[in-house]
This record gives C-alpha cells, sequence and structure tokens, in this order.
C-alpha cells in the first residue's frame, strides 16, 4: 500500500463543563458528537523519515508548519514506530477557529491514514493523539462520548438518537488558548453536570438532551469575538429544539426535529455568516 485517503470528521461540544486545572491545562466534562462533515487526509508514503504537507481550501494554505497538528501527529509517529515519512495532503472543509475540531481532525486522520499506511495498530497510535491535541484521541474513534479530564479519557455513549443540525460559523474565529485564558479571568459561573445530557441520549430523549445544552466557554468567546454571540442569536432566531456554541467559539448550533426543517432554516438564513446542515456521524467500527 503507497497511498490512504480518509475523511475525518467535525465534532460539536452539545456541552462543556470546566471542572478545574492540573499541571497547566484545563480538565473538562463534556458530551460530544461527531458529524458529517470531513476534512479529507491524504498520506502517501515516502522512501524517507521525512513528512511533508499540503492544505487546500479555507484559508489553510497560511497556516504555519510548526503550528499545524497534522504536521506534529505525523512526525511524533515517524519517531514512535521508526517508520519512513509521508506527503501529506489535506483538503479542508471544516471551518478554522470554529470550535469543530477541525485542526484535532486533521491530526487523527494523519493517525488513522498512517496506521494503516504502515501496519500500525490504531490502538498503539491513540497513545500518540494525547500528544497532540484534547479531541485527538476521540476523533480517531468518533461517535457520541463523554470526555473528561484534558479530552483525553472517553467513555462512549450508546443511543438511537440521529441529530439534525444547522451550524452557523461566522468568518471571524476564535483562538482556544485566547478563549481559555479569558476564562480564567471571568468570576465563576453556574456549574452543569453532563450526566443529564448522557442520560438523556442513552433513553433516546432529544427534548431533555437539548434542555441540557451548555457551555461554560460562551461567556469568555463572546468577549473575545462578537460574532460567537451574533452566531447563537441567529441560530436560536428559528426557535430550534436546542441551540448552543460549540467548544471554543465562534460557531454555534441549532438541532432540528427532521432535516426537512434544518434545511428550511437554512434556506430562510440572510445573515452574512457560513451555513451548514449536518448530522450525527457515527464510524463504522
Amino acid at each position: 500500500m503507497e497511498r490512504v485517503r480518509i475523511k475525518s470528521p467535525a465534532k460539536l461540544n452539545l456541552t462543556l463543563q470546566i471542572t478545574g486545572s492540573e499541571g497547566g491545562y484545563h480538565m473538562l466534562d463534556s458530551v460530544v458528537t461527531t458529524i458529517d462533515i470531513f476534512d479529507i487526509v491524504t498520506v502517501k508514503r515516502r522512501p524517507d523519515r521525512r513528512v511533508t504537507i499540503s492544505m487546500r481550501g479555507l484559508g489553510s494554505e497560511n497556516i504555519p508548519r510548526e503550528r499545524n497538528n497534522a504536521v506534529r501527529a505525523a512526525e511524533f509517529f515517524v519517531e514512535e514506530f521508526s517508520v519512513c515519512g509521508a506527503d501529506i495532503c489535506i483538503d479542508k472543509n471544516i471551518p478554522i477557529g470554529a470550535g469543530l475540531g477541525g485542526s484535532s481532525a486533521d491530526a487523527a486522520g494523519v493517525l488513522s491514514a498512517l496506521s494503516a499506511l504502515y501496519d500500525i495498530p490504531a490502538e498503539h497510535a491513540e497513545e500518540i493523539a494525547d500528544r497532540v491535541g484534547s479531541d485527538t484521541r476521540y476523533l480517531m474513534r468518533g461517535g457520541f462520548a463523554r470526555l473528561s479530564g484534558r479530552g483525553n479519557i472517553i467513555e462512549h455513549i450508546s443511543s438511537p438518537l440521529k441529530l439534525n443540525f444547522l451550524i452557523i460559523a461566522p468568518e471571524s474565529g476564535i483562538s482556544t488558548a485566547e478563549c481559555y485564558k479569558k476564562y480564567d479571568e471571568l468570576p465563576d459561573g453556574p456549574r452543569f453536570n453532563s450526566q443529564n445530557a448522557q442520560s438523556a441520549l442513552e433513553r433516546g430523549d432529544c427534548g431533555a438532551l437539548c434542555g441540557s445544552f451548555y457551555n461554560a466557554l460562551y461567556a469568555p468567546a463572546r468577549q473575545l469575538n462578537p460574532d460567537a454571540e451574533r452566531a447563537l442569536f441567529e441560530a436560536l432566531s428559528f426557535s430550534p429544539d436546542g441551540a448552543c456554541m460549540t467548544g471554543s467559539g465562534s460557531a454555534a448550533f441549532a438541532v432540528f426535529e427532521n432535516d426537512m426543517l434544518c434545511r428550511w432554516a437554512m434556506s430562510r438564513y440572510s445573515g452574512s455568516y457560513r451555513t451548514f446542515c449536518a448530522k450525527t456521524y457515527r464510524p463504522r467500527t
């Protein structure tokens, strides 16, 4: 095998609570799902140990190599397993700086592709994922899950629900690091427990799930970028079953009963932000 192509999905945080800090990292409690918006990751075997990367779409061409998690993941992989390098090409469809996990999705896709290319068990590559980004290990598997610790402790959730999302994503993103920094500067907000969301998923109760949406990073995000607040306001304007900001923003999502209502809302949207209809995505295991 000389080349492997992977579809790597975006994620949404249905809940996100900060539970403390440890070793300079924020600890979280978050219920997440992958959705059917994908970056396309292609890796090709090299005869040497070099790693090259080509990014296409959504301004990803301007991401510095030293800040590219896909490159870091590949270099860690080559070093850890003493294999040859790879030429990486990533076609970006997941908006950057939106809280949709695009950077971690690229790293997860690279690790999954390299595992297949060099016949390394995926569970071994997952150990590298924790060194790259908090969502990376989760995004190598996807589905519904509850994340804790730095996002590296994963409890997968079985649910009959299939959710329909309208995603509203401003062009202006938010730095995750800056959002956490601002969070630390603000007074403590209300405390929520993700157990209600997990229980609602397990019993297939969409109404209860939507009623448990919460994101502790919304307060700092809206201060850093007013577009995060506007995106959520516009998502709520369609009277969805529920809506929330995802990750550190700036994108917001709204849940609708079915795909037809979701597409109706997207067709009625007259704002300037990017919009997508998406569904929950469960990779084959």
